[in-house]
This record gives C-alpha cells, structure tokens and sequence, in this order.
C-alpha cells in the first residue's frame, strides 16, 4: 500500500457506455491497489435518484423517535438503529468502547418471508411515510446495477481468469442505509466517533455525501486524509470480503466518520455484496492463496453479533 494524500478520481464512461475498459481496469488497479478508494464519476445514476434518497432520509429521521421505533432493527438487520446502538468492538485499529454517533435506516433485499436456509432472508420494514419504499428501491436498484459493473471491472483489473463468482452477484446482499450523523460537541473526547475507525467487511461500498464533510481515510503512516464532497460523485471503497477474493490486490482501507462541522450530516452508504452463501476464496488468476476460504454468512453473523444490540443473544438472570 502506498502513502497518499489525496483520494483518487476515476471516470468509469467506458464501464457504462460498453466502451472499451482496458485503460478504465488498469486505473482501478492502481487506484484500489494503493489506497482502496476512489471517487467514481460519470458513473450513470439519475442525479433525481440520489436528490431523492436524501429527501427520503431526511423525511424520515425527521419522524418523531416513536414512529422511528417501531420499525427498530430486527434480527434479519432491517429498520431503525437508533444513536448509541452499534459499537465497533471488533476493530483493531482503535480501543473503541463508546457507540458510533449516528442513527439510520436500514434496507435490504426485500424478501417474502424468511428462508431458514438463508441468512438475513426476509422483509424489509418500512415506516408510515409517502413515497418513501418506492425511493428507498428505485435507488437501490440503480446502485445494485452500477455495484454489478464495478464488480465485473474490478475482476477485468485483478485478471481474474474465471469469471463465474459474478453468479454469486445475481441475487447480491444488498443493503442501503440512510445515516444522520449529529454534530459532535467541540469537547468530544478522543475516542468518540460518527463513525470509528474500521474497515468494510464486504466486497464494495459506494458512499453518497452531502456537502458537510467528516469522511476520513487512513494512510499507511498512520495519517487521515479527508475525503470532502465532490458533486456527481459516489466515494467507492473495497471491503474485506473483496480484498480477500482478489488474493490482497485490492486494498481493505480503515477510515472514521468525525462530525466536527457544528451541523448536522447525512450520508447514503450502498454496500453491494454477494449472496450469504458464498465461500470467499482467492479467485483463479491471482496467485497463491494468502487467505483461507470463509464462508460469507458465517462471516457476517459475528460481524454482527458482536457490533449490534440486535443482534446480540439475551442476557440471561
């Protein structure tokens, strides 16, 4: 990994007109290679759609706390998490014992019923708010196609020989999360976060920011490098799950969230991962396996289980 102080800028126009993506795929080795993030722009996605999704958001944490608690998060990760619900304890990047200073709502694959047989199968809950489904799922429909292409480049840039885990990616865990982040007292200890620091867990995260700002990215040397607000564009990152499939060419990168503006902050992550029964495994082309194959629900149910009140088992007398 290299030092950086800047996040790199790519123009993804070849990935979404079919042109031809060779020079596209060797930018997005270099830039996931060195620093595991990257601003995507000219990416495709109907600038309304993502006006919307902040409008949605906002409409919905402006619901009062008894409207927003009825749909509190359930055990298949669906609804409210409210402040002071999630802690990053499985991080080891920082001693992290006070809860993340944020609220959300959060959505994913909307299924019928639970499957027994698939972890966090089942229905999403939705409030009692105008508009707001529709929203949630037009935006998460168009981010689950770009996430699908981004895929598909990010295998073109490892030369990944077989192509086949994209199969893995036709019924993705998708999950959209809309994220008020307060604004932290100017006398805010040290180990109080928006977010604290930590890495993503699954394959890509594609971040949508209003104009406030508090993304940070940490360098090798142990620095944070902002990540600022750039109109039009998505922040994309790789996540654990990706790192692990390219065999380590692509970069899992720690980053934080400090609200430190006096205002008020909302942010529209889209992570876009595949379905929970896939083994993660180093991909054909990429060399000798550094990691062993973990399967991804198993993955994800510590994950959870140990960073979500939700989650956690009952204490018992």
């Amino acid at each position: 990994m290299a030092e950086f102080d800047a996040i790199p800028v790519l123009d993804v126009t070849p990935l979404i007109n079919g042109g031809d993506t060779t020079q596209l795929a060797q930018d997005f080795l270099k830039a996931y290679g060195e620093t595991g993030f990257g601003y995507i722009v000219n990416h495709g996605v109907d600038p309304k759609l993502c006006k919307g999704i902040f409008e949605a958001s906002q409409a919905f944490h402006d619901l009062p706390q008894s409207a927003k608690q009825k749909i509190a998060l359930d055990k298949n990760h669906r609804g409210y998490i409210a402040i002071n619900t999630s802690t990053d304890v499985n991080s080891d990047l920082a001693k992290v014992e006070k809860p993340n200073q944020s609220a959300s709502f959060m959505m994913m694959r909307e299924d019928a019923s639970p499957d027994p047989d698939v972890y966090l199968s089942g229905p999403n809950q939705w409030p009692e708010l105008d508009g707001f489904r529709d929203t949630c799922e037009a935006y998460a429909s168009a981010m689950s196609q770009l996430g699908f292409q981004l895929m598909t480049l990010a295998l073109q840039a490892i030369d990944a020989k077989d192509h086949s885990v994209l199969r893995a990616f036709q019924e993705p865990t998708i999950w959209l999360r809309l994220l008020k982040y307060p604004p932290q007292p100017p006398q805010s200890p040290e180990d109080l976060y928006g977010s604290a620091p930590h890495k993503d867990f699954g394959c890509l995260t594609l971040l949508a920011q209003d104009d406030v700002g508090g993304l940070q990215v940490q360098t090798p040397s142990g620095n944070w490098v902002d990540a600022p607000p750039m109109p039009g564009a998505f922040v994309v990152n790789v996540g654990d799950m990706l790192h692990r499939m390219s065999n380590g060419k692509l970069l899992s990168t720690p980053h934080r969230v400090i609200n430190a503006t006096g205002k008020q902050r909302y942010s529209v992550p889209f992570f876009y991962d595949p379905h929970v029964s896939l083994e993660i495994a180093a991909l054909p082309g990429t060399g000798a396996p550094k990691f062993e194959a973990i399967n991804f629900g198993e993955f994800l149910r510590g994950e959870l289980e140990a960073a979500y009140d939700a989650h956690k088992a009952p204490k018992t007398a």
